[in-house]
């Protein structure tokens, strides 16, 4: 990992940070600000619902209390070590400009021992009270989101969200191999489809907050592609998103109310991506081009999904 000055150029100090004192209180929002706590509520909402697929009704609570806290410590680690490779790049954005580590209300040393001390807790943790599958899967998924997406692609290419999406998609193979201690093709499908929703779900933000990624030299797709071209890839990987996500009942790990769910859903997902796609087409720009209708709904969408997931079981 490369080192850089720990408050880089731009950061705007407080008084706090400039004088030394730092509020214990302050520190512990910090250090809880480190794991991108918004993120992981995303992470758990797709590996508690696939529990629940995988027990084909309702789990040992304990396990998924054991699951949840793994993964959220485990994802936490990975955010902790991305925030501390990144905190140079951050300094020069407007929307990551307040992170601990460009405030300086946790220091560069700090957070690399908090994220080695949650990456090793959290395997450790899924190897005990979870299973030795499930706590390589979080390891991995961590490994590869440092190593590959943070270090390797998001400074290199415009399909870094791509493939570094894979590490977003973990969860899905986690949720389910603690219930079952293995991977089935149900847990690929839905793995396929956060990797479908991946792109679709953030290059909307990166047209919204394209001046940031370029002005931190980050080659997000819509830094180097015009709109048209971004909103051409978007409805790509939301027709493979949707054509993914209604494999699940052909192949029998469903019944009727998930893929009735699915279709409605995708439907009015569609309908979001190529109006984007006519906007971008139109040559709209600015606020008229709504590209954060996409971004919130897509939230809405794989919240949605993966209830009907977890809902399904009850009414085959």
């Amino acid at each position: 990992m490369t080192a850089v000055e720990s408050r880089p150029a731009g950061v705007l100090e407080t008084s706090e940070t400039s004088s030394g004192h730092r509020p214990f209180g302050a520190r512990v929002k910090a250090f809880v600000a480190l794991t991108k706590p918004r993120v992981i509520e995303l992470l758990l909402m797709t590996t508690v619902p696939v529990m629940f697929l995988a027990a084909q009704g309702v789990p040992d609570l304990w396990l998924v209390v054991a699951t949840c806290v793994g993964g959220y410590l485990s994802a936490g680690g990975a955010a902790a070590f991305n925030m501390y490779y990144d905190r140079d790049i951050d300094a020069l954005m407007e929307r990551t400009a307040r992170r601990p580590l460009v405030t300086g209300m946790v220091s560069p040393r700090e957070c690399l021992v908090f994220a080695f001390a949650l990456a090793a807790g959290s395997t450790a943790w899924f190897w005990a009270l979870v299973n030795p599958l499930s706590a390589m899967l979080s390891l991995g998924a961590l490994v590869f989101y440092v190593v590959v997406y943070t270090m390797l692609l998001k400074r290199r290419t415009s399909q870094n969200i791509v493939w570094g999406g894979i590490a977003g998609c973990m969860p899905v193979l986690i949720g389910w191999s603690s219930v079952t201690d293995e991977v089935s093709w149900a847990a690929v499908i839905l793995f396929l489809v956060i990797f479908f929703w991946t792109p679709p779900h953030y290059w909307p933000l990166s047209m919204k907050v394209k001046d940031d990624y370029e002005r931190a030299s980050v080659p997000m797709l819509p830094v180097i592609a015009g709109n048209k071209a971004v909103a051409r890839q978007i409805v790509l990987y939301s027709w493979a998103m949707v054509g993914v996500s209604l494999l699940l009942w052909p192949l029998g790990y469903t019944g009727w109310f998930y893929p009735a769910v699915a279709a409605v859903l995708g439907g009015f997902w569609l309908k979001e991506a190529h109006g984007l796609q006519a906007r971008a087409r139109a040559g709209i720009t600015g606020a008229k081009l709504k590209e954060m209708r996409l971004f919130h709904w897509s939230i809405t969408y794989v919240s949605l999904l993966f209830v009907a997931v977890a809902v399904d079981p009850f009414l085959r």
